[in-house]
């Protein structure tokens, strides 16, 4: 299962176990069991006197295995061949069960083993999901570091009965004790967050404490790390309060043309973005929504950034880099089953409709790559654009048509989102020439229809906004408020790409630090 190329970067790797580890299986018949037979063994005989494997485990869910400490019993599960996108996962979780210490914050290491109460996580995850590691990673870390902890990492594809039986339909998604808990990428902080109520206070308190800001950058993604980096290496004092870093490079599957990078998964990406920011001293705040920014209220005065959880952070100025998410459809059903059925990421929630008939809801690049891509694995994809006709790149029409399990309707208006309470059924929609209604029996649809910017916070800022949201800037990426700019996916800028944002966050840094040196600085 393991090629001798990844055995010998294994056993480098396992070199860091100071402290022997034990693989124990629960198995069956499967051709799942089979593979996690021989993973365990292969992993085994790499390095036999830190890590040993066995076959005698009694665990509910068979085919699965455990990680542990020997002579422990830590909480750390996959039922799952956790190869793909997981095999990173399996890895952690081999070195930390092995006393390999995490790259967190003493301090987050203290709250994980403070945490009181019993938590048994269950993940559903698909190996073809980039959002889905670090979940996992996150939740495997907290059973290494306290007993009370239990994390099972599931595969939706090996454990389909399970999944229809539990309404599963995005990943990831995580259970608590039994109850839903949370969908789609979670970071380790933000899960704490949630288990550990009191710990919000304690930021917000933290956060107001800090001192006030040269530059305060709204937002983690490329325009505002390029924008935190510019500033940082002026010398002057620069933060970034954002929910995550990385934006929605976080969600991307394959970036393949940003300059000097020939390939890469966002992920990848945005880490490395974060570790340049950190390089030059940048002040990162994640996890924090904004709730109102307050523009100086004369020149040379103090921008106020208020956050939800009630902290109030100030800067001489401050850049909006918050991005933009999937556009909704907006019609009825689309909530109620979002993630029961309606879903946003084809590569993630792609596999757990193994064989099903679903709909792509958008004609331009991404919808038409969300067919290709789930052709592949679904029964049958009905393409449904709004407009006359499909508005992706040629070779990329060319490419779905090729393919004998699509239908595609243009002029297609959809109208409602059906479904029988726990799960999506189907959908109506309108052609729109002819005026015809049109019921499809579906499991699952796949919206893909553009962005939208996440700038309803400043609707009482004295930022102008135009008609889609979007913050209007100048040439020099400032807005209608003296000492706060703009820059990326949330602005008026044309063309919502990757390094357009990265150009645009330099830009606004560069007006920015002129702003400072033409304004005097506010009293203390």
């Amino acid at each position: 299962m393991l090629d001798d190329g990844i055995k010998a970067q294994l056993a480098s790797y396992f070199e860091r176990i100071t402290q022997p580890v034990e693989l124990i299986a629960s198995l069956d018949d499967s051709d799942g069991a089979a593979q996690i037979r021989e993973l365990i063994g292969e992993i085994a005989a790499i390095a036999p006197a830190r890590i040993s494997a066995r076959t005698d485990g009694d665990f509910a869910r068979r085919p699965s295995f455990q990680i542990t400490r020997a002579g422990q019993d830590m909480g750390v599960h996959f039922a799952a061949v956790p190869m793909g996108h997981e095999f990173s996962s399996l890895l952690l979780a081999l070195l930390w069960a092995g006393g390999h210490p995490p790259k967190v914050e003493p301090e987050v290491v203290a709250q994980i083993k403070a945490l009181q109460g019993d938590f048994a996580f269950e993940t559903f995850m698909s190996l073809s999901c980039h959002n889905c590691p670090d979940v996992v990673q996150a939740l495997h870390l907290m059973a290494v570091l306290n007993p009370r902890v239990r994390a099972v990492a599931i595969d939706g594809a090996l454990f389909q009965e399970e999944v229809e039986r539990r309404g599963v339909m995005a990943v990831p998604a995580v259970l608590l004790n039994g109850q839903d808990f949370g969908h789609g990428r979670m970071e380790l902080g933000e899960i704490l967050a949630k288990v550990d109520t009191a710990a919000a206070g304690r930021a917000a308190a933290a956060l107001s404490e800090k001192a006030p800001f040269d530059v305060l950058v709204i937002g983690g993604g490329p325009a505002g790390a390029t924008a935190a980096i510019y500033t940082a290496r002026k010398g002057i004092r620069t933060g970034i309060v954002a929910e995550r870093f990385g934006g929605q490079t976080m969600d991307t599957n394959g970036i393949e043309n940003f300059i000097s990078v020939l390939k890469t998964e966002g992920p990848a990406f945005s880490a490395a973005m974060q570790e340049h920011v950190r390089h030059y001293g940048v002040d990162v705040m994640t996890l924090q929504r904004v709730q109102r920014v307050e523009p100086a209220a004369e020149a040379g005065g103090w921008a106020t950034v208020t956050l939800e959880g009630g902290a109030v952070l100030k800067s001489r100025t401050v850049i909006l880099a918050t991005g933009a998410r999937w556009r909704d459809i907006g019609v009825p059903g689309e909530q109620e089953y979002r993630t029961k059925g309606v879903a946003y990421c084809p590569h993630c929630d792609g596999p757990l409709f193994k064989g099903k008939d679903v709909a792509v809801i958008g004609g331009g690049n991404s919808g038409v790559e969300a067919a290709i891509d789930l052709a592949g694995v679904v029964g049958s994809v009905t393409l449904l654009e709004f407009a006359d006709k499909l508005r992706a790149d040629q070779v990329l029409v060319d490419k779905l048509k090729s393919l004998p399990n699509v239908s595609i309707h243009v002029n297609a208006q959809t109208t409602e989102i059906q479904g029988d309470g726990q799960k999506m059924t189907g959908l109506r929609y309108r052609d729109r020439v002819s005026g015809t209604e049109h019921a499809l029996a579906l499991a699952g649809v796949f919206v893909q229809i553009g962005l939208v910017p996440n700038t309803e916070f400043l609707h009482d800022s004295g930022v102008e906004r135009n008609r889609f949201g979007e913050v209007i800037v100048d040439a020099r990426g400032a807005t209608s408020a003296a000492g706060i700019f703009a820059a990326g996916d949330a602005t008026t800028v044309p063309y919502k790409q990757i390094i357009i944002a990265a150009g645009e966050g330099a830009k606004a840094a560069l007006s920015a630090f002129d702003h400072l040196i033409r304004t005097s600085a506010p009293a203390a």
